[in-house]
């Protein structure tokens, strides 16, 4: 197995205990800490990056070409969208969706699936994956599941806050992963002086460098 996908399953696993904490079930109509979406809808969403992944090994290999991880988030539309494009929209509903059944219901279906996914993930082959909405490329299962190990990190937080917990703590090699991808993406929409002022100078940073 290569690591990544050791360090995504270990991130995975967090999220699993944090989707079943009593006060993500408590809180689960209540607004999240972000815009437009109820800790219902977020806590679908979160676990999407969890279900994303036996999805795409159950695809066929596609036949367009592989860009690298930092190429695809180079690509994508919906990074700085507003917040009623549709994509956007699709997302919140299909976070509501898949959350539909309950907390219960999703924190059982999250940690059956990271337990299978312990036995899957593994022995999977190197292969390109893809999704519909994408444009004319691939990435490798490696990068693909890396994008959701970054989502997970990036949206336990969200929840978290939400609902008044404390963050899961990742792997510090997980974590130094999302922050290089975010950096990376921050750089492209700020520039770099942007960028380092905000890590080395307070007195002459921007207001943001959100990556997402």
């Amino acid at each position: 197995m290569t690591h990544v996908r050791d360090l995504y399953l270990d991130v995975a696993e967090s999220a699993a205990g944090l989707l079943a904490a009593p006060e993500v079930a408590v809180r689960w109509t209540e607004p999240s800490a972000l815009a437009e979406l109820s800790v219902r809808g977020l806590a679908g969403h979160l676990a999407g990056q969890v279900f994303f992944v036996p999805a795409m090994l159950a695809e066929q290999v596609p036949a367009e070409a592989r860009v690298t991880i930092h190429q695809y988030y180079a690509r994508v539309s919906w990074i700085g969208s507003d917040l009623d494009a549709p994509f956007n929209r699709s997302i919140r509903s299909a976070g509501e969706e898949e959350a539909a059944g309950g907390a219960a219901d999703l924190a059982a279906r999250v940690a059956a699936c990271v337990a299978r996914l312990r036995d899957s993930l593994p022995a999977a082959p190197d292969r390109a994956v893809r999704r519909p909405s994408w444009g004319p490329w691939s990435i490798s299962l490696d990068d693909f599941v890396t994008s959701r190990m970054l989502e997970l990190v990036v949206h336990s937080d969200d929840l978290a806050h939400s609902v008044g917990v404390p963050t899961p703590e990742f792997p510090q090699e997980a974590v130094e992963t999302v922050v290089d991808i975010l950096s990376r993406i921050a750089v492209r929409r700020h520039g770099a002086v942007e960028v380092v002022r905000a890590l080395s100078r307070s007195e002459r940073a921007p207001a943001s460098i959100s990556a997402l």
